[in-house]
């Protein structure tokens, strides 16, 4: 079962919903040598998740007994990336907590959502609206601005663009082969867009929202001036 071997030192992650949060979180947090769990209805999903770690797995639903047998309740911290499906997102969190998990973290689309799943006992996160109201508000600083720090090592930053990449596309860009940073927002013209495809052409106004090693955001940002 998951996590009765890891060391004792070691957080381990739970993650839930392997849509494009939770996919860009997973694999970073993977390729930052986090030990993960990873589970989704969705096969192909799963299936793509197996080169990051052994521990992925299907699930029909998200019962507290189906949830139990993935051995999710040994993890650290469990993230619920489930903000679509608002009655799914709340009883999925609602049992991750019953089932023990010291520290759980849950997607939340709207306010009413998010104060539900405070009310259980949940850390809440807002990612599209809690970017789109940190760029808004953007102080003048450096050309990497962090937004959220998900442990001691991995961050979610926005990297303001430059000529460097303006004109290529996501794809020709290769921010995850070249840095391991992986694109999870462009905002542009005050407009925050998720749908991030690998054939967008990267704009001079753009900024980036990425998720990664912390160290390896700023080497980008630094590489980025000029």
């Amino acid at each position: 079962m998951f996590g009765k071997q890891r060391q004792e030192d070691a957080t381990s992650y739970g993650i839930i919903g392997m849509g494009r949060f939770g996919s860009a979180l997973a694999c970073t947090l993977a390729e930052a040598g986090k030990e993960i769990l990873v589970l989704d209805q969705d096969e192909e999903k799963v299936r793509r998740m197996r080169s990051y770690t052994e521990h992925a797995y299907v699930v029909r639903d998200l019962q507290k007994e189906t949830l139990q047998e993935t051995g999710i309740q040994n993890c650290d911290q469990v993230i619920v990336c489930i903000g679509d499906k608002v009655d799914v997102s709340i009883l999925t969190t609602l049992n991750v907590i019953n089932l023990g998990v010291p520290h759980v973290v849950a997607k939340a689309n709207s306010p009413e959502q998010g104060e539900i799943l405070k009310k259980i006992g949940a850390e809440v996160v807002y990612p599209e609206r809690d970017m789109a109201i940190r760029l808004a508000k953007r102080l003048i600083s450096g050309r990497v601005f962090n937004l959220f720090e998900l442990d001691e090592r991995t961050d979610i930053s926005e990297l303001k663009m430059s000529g460097v990449l303006a004109g290529q596309t996501v794809e020709k860009a290769s921010l995850r082969q070249r840095y391991g940073v992986n694109i999870i927002a462009i905002s542009h013209s005050g407009q925050l867009t998720t749908d991030v495809r690998p054939d967008y052409v990267l704009k001079q106004e753009d900024s980036l929202v990425v998720i990664g090693d912390r160290q390896k955001i700023r080497q980008l940002g630094d590489d980025l001036v000029g």
